[in-house]
């Protein structure tokens, strides 16, 4: 089920108003066939030489205009792009999507480009054939256009130029500031007339160059077909003008850095540099103010009425028969909900496929013993309310679909939906039935996304649930070592994996099989035998999955009579620090809170000693972030070193960013310390 957003096409009231192009006070950032000579010099991208292509100027601009009685607007974009490498090529190809629906649609008009090429100090252009462009259909509702520059090389310089014409006023044109190549200056301009009221949303973490935006009037002409009256009286056609406001924005930004993919990130949409707009009411002349955008009540509202959502969640009375009982067996709701969850979890399984509304019907799922994440977990709810318990759907969007902005009441920015089970004391347990490596009231990492939304029937009732982490990733590690006086280890190993770790371990264990999982272990330490391992605990998900194995290392022949050196913790620890670049400008998302924890004891040869203690080293993260602890102690033949680390939130700034990077470093350099073991005078 989709709630579609519909294109309007707003039919004017008066007899004539709006139509035409407001002239914007400021020059154009750039003029269609005049390069910079600039552009031809290789000095002027000496600091660009990691890049395959520079953006050396994105410019838009959006203006109303009025087709017979109906609003449009126009987009005009302008680019120019200089190619410094091949893989730089792919920018002479572009990608125009153009939407359409039953009488609305978006056309692409007045293209032109050119090449620009240096050949032996002259320069040579070589035009685009407007011809060669031609048109995919990708849904539906979605074409492409797509066109090529000729005569690409290394050192061209490729200019652009189209206008698209919409009738798709609900949502206006957005412009997107950043991409895969570092931009020079992206500028777009939005003349909109009073009669719109739009919302406008920037996202991202560069700074605006020009924010600005003016009052001004201009002429806008309407122009009506001659029709008929009441009385079939032939009427005549004829056109009006008048003077309407209009606000002149102007948006750019300079120097626009690439948005580069790094760890610990959701979707790159979550991050680039970006300006939403979504049309929230109208103001037509002579009329009272008319919402466009939906609410989050009338969301909720067809939700619950829709075939495909809503009215499912009635129909899972084929599960009454394995519902009937539980109430009496589990009179605790938390014990019974997980009852629930894992018939639903062994009757129905998810096939990888995110959705907020069924595919077809539970049934169907349910006889297939397959479905999507909506089939899942709309069953869920209804085998729940079957059970006696009160469930409701909570919409959210998972973590690689992008963040919902709760200033915006659109359905399309969600792509699943979970369950919510009221318990004593106003708590509430949130129920998800995809993954049985989970826990009952464990959300999938997916779908840690910050927030979600609750479908009640109660008018007002629906609000934001808080979709913050029950769990953490914990990984602890006990380690046993024998050094033998030619620098030869023994040991034994037992490892837990709890919480999210426990799930991606119970996922990969899935994937591989026990012995291909157990084999990982000898191909990531290539000095090592291992004899024999183990895995425990596998199919209790309530457990932290254990691992348990042995391992022999055959001495070091470089080693020093008499002095052996020895890294304890460089294989059970991370070696490079995750975090390489000097500055990142986006959050931080580790999704959970992290824990590691690492216990060595080390045996010493027989009539060896240490030759100095390390020092133990407490590293905090600020606003209590987090905290490293790193400690030795020896006594006797036996050597005790503990390394820990904890992550107390899932989410750090990119203020936070340096902190963090100075935080791993110093704990790796903690780990990477040899101990120095000497014989004995």
């Amino acid at each position: 089920m989709t709630i579609p957003l519909r294109p309007r096409r707003l039919a004017l009231l008066a007899p004539a108003l709006l139509s035409g192009l407001l002239a914007q006070a400021q020059p154009e950032p750039m003029k269609l066939g005049k390069p910079d000579p600039r552009d031809f010099q290789a000095d002027a991208f000496k600091g660009d030489s990691a890049a395959a292509a520079v953006v050396l100027c994105d410019y838009g601009a959006t203006r109303f205009k009025l087709n017979g009685t109906h609003f449009q607007y126009e987009t005009d974009r302008v680019t120019r792009v200089k190619i410094l490498k091949k893989a730089g090529y792919e920018t002479a190809t572009v990608f125009v999507p153009l939407y359409h629906r039953t009488g609305s649609e978006e056309r692409l008009s007045g293209l032109r480009g050119t090449t620009y090429n240096m050949v032996g100090g002259q320069l040579q252009k070589t035009k685009l054939d407007a011809g060669t462009a031609f048109t995919e259909e990708r849904t539906p509702n979605q074409r492409v256009r797509k066109f090529t520059l000729p005569d690409v090389r290394e050192g061209a310089v490729i200019e652009y130029a189209y206008t698209v014409t919409s009738d798709f006023l609900v949502s206006l044109q957005d412009w997107t500031f950043q991409g895969p190549y570092p931009v020079r200056w992206s500028e777009y301009r939005a003349a909109i007339p009073e009669y719109f009221d739009y919302k406008m949303v920037m996202q991202g973490y560069v700074p605006l160059e020009v924010n600005t935006h003016e009052e001004s009037s201009g002429q806008y002409t309407a122009h009506t077909d001659a029709g008929f009256d009441e009385h079939g009286n032939r009427e005549s056609s004829g056109s009006g003008v008048i003077t309407g406001r209009v606000t002149n924005y102007r948006w750019a930004m300079k120097d626009v850095p690439v948005l580069r993919e790094e760890q610990f990130m959701t979707t790159t949409d979550d991050y680039v540099a970006r300006l939403d707009f979504e049309l929230a009411g109208e103001r037509m002349p002579g009329q009272a103010y008319q919402p466009v955008l939906s609410t989050w009540e009338k969301i909720n509202s067809e939700l619950l009425a829709d075939d495909d959502f809503g009215q499912q969640l009635g129909r899972g009375n084929f599960l009454k028969e394995q519902m009937v009982g539980l109430a009496a067996k589990y009179p605790d709701p938390a014990q019974r909900a997980a009852a629930v969850r894992r018939v639903v979890l062994a009757a129905v399984r998810y096939n990888g496929t995110n959705r907020y509304s069924t595919s077809g019907s539970l049934r169907k799922a349910y006889d297939a013993h397959s479905g999507t994440s909506a089939d899942v977990n709309l069953l869920l709810i209804g085998a729940l309310r079957t059970a006696g318990l009160k469930a409701h759907p909570v919409l959210l969007s998972t973590r690689t679909h992008g963040r919902v902005d709760q200033a915006f009441p659109l359905l399309t920015k969600f792509n699943y939906v979970i369950a919510l089970v009221p318990l004593a004391d106003g708590k509430e347990l949130l129920v998800d039935a995809t993954d049985p490596a989970l826990p009952c009231g464990t959300l999938p990492e997916r779908c840690l996304s910050q927030i979600g939304r609750l479908v009640v029937p109660e008018a007002g009732a629906g609000r934001w649930v808080d979709l913050r982490p029950t769990q953490r990733h914990v990984h602890f590690q006990q380690v046993q070592l024998a050094l033998d006086a030619q620098g030869g280890l023994a040991g034994k190993v037992h490892e837990e994996y709890a919480g999210y770790a426990g799930a991606d371990a119970r996922e990969e264990l899935a994937k591989l099989g026990e012995k291909k999982y157990l084999a990982e272990i000898g191909r990531q330490h290539t000095a090592w035998a291992v004899p024999t391992a183990a895995v425990l605990k596998r199919d209790d998900v309530e457990q932290p999955l254990a691992l348990d194995y042995a391992f022999t290392q055959a001495p070091d022949d470089n080693a020093a009579a008499g002095t052996l050196y020895l890294g304890p913790l460089r294989d059970f620890a991370p070696s490079q620090n995750p975090f390489r670049h000097e500055n990142r400008q986006y959050p931080v998302d580790f999704g959970a809170p992290q824990e590691e924890m690492l216990l060595v004891t080390l045996t010493l040869p027989e009539g060896y000693e240490l030759a100095e203690t390390p020092k133990g080293a407490v590293i905090d993260l600020p606003d209590d972030g987090g905290r490293y602890l790193y400690n030795v102690a020896a006594a006797g033949p036996t050597v005790q070193l503990t390394s820990r680390l904890t992550l107390r939130k899932p989410m750090y700034g990119a203020e936070e960013y340096a902190h963090l990077r100075e935080f791993y470093r110093l704990m790796l350099e903690k780990q990477a310390e040899k101990l120095v073991i000497k014989k004995k005078a």
